[in-house]
């Protein structure tokens, strides 16, 4: 039923003879060439990490499970394999791939290939979709309604309709070319990577249970996670931000925090001030944090208010210079400032 011999040095594998043979595991190996038209039973396949050039599966119709990942295929024909449930052809040198006659599949990961277009359109039952590091201008993802984790990262992709994808918990899009993202009707979103593109707005309101954001190197110039109470990491650098609300009330639990590089933007919102400038280092000079970076709160900024205290970055209170250094004013407001004498 069962072979291991992963994790060696082989060089040929024979198993003409195994007819009876479910489930091979051969993984890890040297193996250029590998004949499994014998084993019509095979319902796993395990041939990841070798140097295989061509694979043969179209005897193997029992098969739900294959794994070829970490090859140097240049083409796989899975037309005839019904059953598959998991594919994972990533790491090869695919330049297409036709999964139109795998109804079952529901992980799809055919990442770091040499693809240039993927019909999806017919696996209704796909949970997991990776399709990283190709060389796709258009994803259509409309009839995979079941999908919860999509990662089509470092491609070419001008747009990308996800509101079809009502259960998506994971979205990777980043280092694409998207101008627009409408992740509105994905409300069970948890991690969202959304970096290197060109979007100039991003509306997260509706994601409140968004743990993760990363939408750096963007043209954003507003953005609000008021509304995503469970947030503990925000990476929005390098953007033209004007506005910034991070008062989701969780603040506290934050793990990570950057915003610098918005040179037009200069107060945050925070739940805390003090607790953001004693915690949150990673913004620009010019920035600040306050409780209510409205209108009349900026012009307090500049005119009515009074110094409290001045700290370094541990909290002290300190009159030392050379230094960074946060002037914290009555009015809620805190300056971050560097004097150099």
């Amino acid at each position: 039923d069962l072979l291991n011999c992963y994790n060696n040095q082989l060089t040929n594998l024979d198993v003409s003879a195994n007819t009876d043979l479910t489930r091979l595991n051969c993984n890890g190996n040297q193996l250029t060439s590998l004949d499994v038209s014998a084993n019509t039973d095979l319902t796993t396949l395990s041939c990841h990490e070798n140097q295989l050039t061509n694979l043969d599966v179209s005897q193997n119709t029992a098969l739900t499970s294959l794994y070829c990942n970490e090859n140097q295929l240049t083409s796989l024909d899975v037309s005839n394999n019904l059953a598959l449930n998991r594919l994972y052809c990533n790491g090869n040198q695919l330049t297409s791939l036709d999964v139109s006659n795998n109804l079952a599949l529901t992980f799809l990961d055919c990442g770091d290939n040499l693809l240039t277009s993927l019909d999806v359109s017919n696996n209704l039952a796909l949970t997991n979709f990776t399709c990283y590091n190709n060389q796709l201008t258009s994803l259509d993802v409309s009839a995979n309604t079941d999908l919860d984790l999509l990662f089509c990262y470092n491609n070419q992709i001008t747009s990308l309709d996800v509101s079809n994808n009502t259960a998506l918990t994971a979205l990777y899009c980043s280092y694409n070319q998207l101008t627009s993202l409408d992740v509105s009707a994905n409300t069970d979103l948890y991690y969202l990577r959304c970096s290197y593109n060109q979007l100039t707005s991003l509306d997260v309101s509706a994601n409140t249970d968004l743990d993760l954001l990363n939408c750096y190197n963007n043209q954003l110039t507003n953005l609000d996670v008021s509304q995503n109470t469970a947030l503990t990491r925000l990476y929005c650098y390098a953007n033209q931000l004007t506005s910034l609300d991070v008062r989701n009330g969780n603040n506290t639990n934050f793990s990570s925090f950057n915003a610098f590089n918005n040179p037009n933007l200069t107060c945050i919102n925070v739940d805390d001030a003090t607790w953001s400038t004693n915690n949150w280092t990673d913004i620009d000079t010019q920035h600040y944090f306050s409780n209510n970076c409205s209108g009349t709160a900026i012009e307090e900024h500049s005119t009515n208010k009074e110094l409290l205290k001045v700290t370094d970055l541990l909290g002290r209170e300190t009159k030392l210079t050379n230094q960074p250094l946060f002037y914290i004013y009555d009015n809620g407001t805190v300056e971050k400032r560097i004097v150099i004498e």
